[in-house]
C-alpha cells in the first residue's frame, strides 16, 4: 500500500516535469525545487484519490452519452485544480491544460506498466 503510493507520488511529479518541458504554457516555476515537484506530484494524487470518483459518479450520465469523453474534461478540471493550489504551477489556457493532461496521463501509464513488473 505505501509503496502504491509513494510510486503514484513520484509518477505524478516526474509526469509534471515532463508536461512543464513539453507543453507550451505549461510552466513549472521551480526549475531546480524536486521538494516543489514532489509537493505538486502529491496533491495531484490528493485530488485525485478524493475528488475526482466524486465528480466521475455525479457526472456519469455525462460520460455514458459522450461515450467517455467527459472524462477527458474531468481530467483538464482535475488539472486546473492543481493548477489553482500549487503556485509553482503555471497553466495558461485550455490546450495548455489539455496537453498537459495528454502528457501526464501518458507518462502515469508508462510509468504505472513499469512498475507493476
Amino acid at each position: 500500500m505505501f509503496n502504491k503510493l509513494v510510486i503514484q507520488i513520484i509518477s505524478n511529479s516526474i509526469a509534471i516535469y515532463i508536461a512543464a518541458q513539453v507543453v507550451s504554457g505549461f510552466y513549472f516555476t521551480e526549475e531546480n525545487s524536486f521538494v516543489s515537484l514532489l509537493t505538486a506530484g502529491f496533491i495531484f494524487g490528493l485530488i485525485n484519490f478524493f475528488i475526482k470518483p466524486v465528480l466521475k459518479l455525479i457526472s456519469a450520465p455525462i460520460i455514458f452519452f459522450t461515450i467517455g469523453l467527459f472524462t477527458i474534461v474531468i481530467n483538464i478540471a482535475m488539472l486546473l485544480l492543481l493548477d489553482y493550489f500549487v503556485e509553482e504551477l503555471v497553466i495558461t489556457g485550455f490546450w495548455a491544460a489539455f496537453w498537459g493532461m495528454i502528457v501526464i496521463s501518458a507518462v502515469n501509464i508508462f510509468i504505472g506498466t513499469l512498475s507493476k513488473k
